[in-house]
């Protein structure tokens, strides 16, 4: 590993170091993807790495290619201790609003892990049931922890994984490309084909 990225990764670790030095055992970060999209689900991942892991290249995966995407993925899933990931589908969505399917998201994600975390790293989210668990809410924290970093990673490659699949059914959106967000490409094929059964009614409403 090049020193540049050694160094990174050092410093994308500081905030676990420092929870290591208080003696805690494990760090659970969790993160989600699919918040923003029209259509398919949203996926929350939590994920528990080795205190020594530092797998090259782990960043928040809006910063990595979907191709190495996919293979830090495979490298993240095989190393970490535990992982868990809450799928939360487009009815749901809708029928609770976006913000409370990912909450539900995350406590399932929680409820998956077979090792049990001292404590959680969590993007952003705030007022969760983590199932009793102490947890740490960090603005951007896919760029300031490790952990985060890596429950991203799993998260958006699940999500990706999904919707290319949704893409084989329904090949007339681009999902294989836009994974449902709201490119010019996607809004005009819901105008020419109108909704399938994995859009966001909610989030489509301005959509004529």
């Amino acid at each position: 590993m090049k020193e540049k990225e050694l160094e990174r990764l050092k410093k994308l670790k500081s905030m676990e170091d420092e929870l290591y030095n208080n003696s805690i055992k494990y760090i659970c970060g969790i993160d989600e993807a699919g918040r923003g999209p029209l259509a398919g689900p949203v996926v929350v991942a939590s994920v528990i790495m080795p205190k020594d892991s530092m797998i090259e290249g782990v960043n928040d995966s809006k910063k990595v290619s979907e191709k190495k995407r996919e293979i830090l993925y495979e490298k993240i899933i095989d190393e970490c201790i535990s992982y868990g990931i809450g799928i939360i589908d487009p009815e749901e969505i809708d029928s609770i609003n976006i913000l409370n399917a990912t909450k539900k998201g995350l406590t399932e994600s929680i409820k998956q892990l077979k090792t049990k975390p001292d404590i959680i790293l969590v993007d952003a989210l705030t007022k969760i049931d983590t199932c009793g668990i102490k947890y740490e809410s960090i603005i951007k924290g896919d760029a300031k922890s490790y952990s985060i970093a890596a429950a991203s990673i799993i998260a958006k490659v699940t999500r990706d994984r999904i919707m290319r699949q949704w893409d084989e059914v329904y090949p007339q959106y681009g999902f294989a490309k836009h994974k449902g967000y709201g490119t010019a490409a996607h809004i005009n094929a819901i105008k020419e084909y109108g909704l399938s059964h994995i859009h966001r009614r909610t989030f489509v409403k301005n959509i004529k």
